[in-house]
C-alpha cells in the first residue's frame, strides 16, 4: 500500500485550515486518514504550523511520501532536513505571537480611561452644528414674539371693554 503525507482541508469558504495526515494515496483529499500528525493554519500571521516531529520522522522512515505542500511545511519546521541528514534542522518556523488575556486587556483599558481628564467631551461635535444652532436660536425668538403678541391682544381686549363701560 502506497502511503502519503498530505493536507486535509477543513474550515469555511475563504477561511481554510488544514490537518497534516498520513493516508493511503488512493483516498480522496478529505477521505479517511490513517493518522493525523499535525495542523496548518495559513491565514494566521505568521502561519501556524504544528507537526509532531516524532510521528513525521517515523512515517518518513517507513516510506511515506509527502506531497509538495507538506514537504515545504516539513522544511519550514526542520523535519525534512532532519530526515535527510542535511544541515539546518532547526528550520525557519516563525514563533506565534503570545495572545494577551482578555481580562488583562480590559483592566489596562480601564486604568487608561481613569487616568484621562473627564472635562473634555468624549465624542466630537457633529458636522453642520451651525445650522442646528441657528434653528435653535430662532425657535425661542419666535416663541417670544408670539407670547408678546398674545399679551398685547389681551391688553387691547381689556381696554375697549373699560372704555365702553365709562361712556
Amino acid at each position: 500500500m502506497a502511503v502519503k503525507i498530505k493536507l486535509m482541508r477543513l474550515g469555511k469558504i475563504r477561511q481554510p485550515y488544514y490537518r497534516v495526515v498520513v493516508a493511503d494515496s488512493r483516498t480522496r483529499r478529505n477521505g479517511r486518514a490513517i493518522e493525523t500528525i499535525g495542523k496548518y493554519h495559513p491565514k494566521n500571521e505568521p502561519s501556524l504550523i504544528e507537526i509532531d516531529s516524532d510521528r513525521a520522522q517515523y512515517w518518513l522512515g517507513v516510506g511515506a511520501q509527502p506531497t509538495e505542500s507538506v514537504q515545504n511545511l516539513l522544511e519550514i519546521t526542520g523535519d525534512w532536513q532532519k530526515f535527510k541528514g542535511l544541515p539546518g534542522t532547526e528550520g525557519t518556523l516563525k514563533p506565534q505571537v503570545e495572545k494577551v488575556d482578555k481580562l488583562a486587556r480590559f483592566n489596562e483599558a480601564l486604568a487608561a480611561a481613569n487616568e484621562e481628564p473627564t472635562t473634555a467631551a468624549t465624542t466630537p461635535k457633529k458636522k453642520g452644528g451651525d445650522r442646528a444652532g441657528k434653528t435653535a436660536d430662532a425657535a425661542p425668538a419666535e416663541a417670544a414674539t408670539k407670547s408678546d403678541d398674545v399679551a398685547d391682544a389681551t391688553k387691547d381686549a381689556a381696554e375697549p371693554a373699560t372704555e365702553s363701560t365709562q361712556s
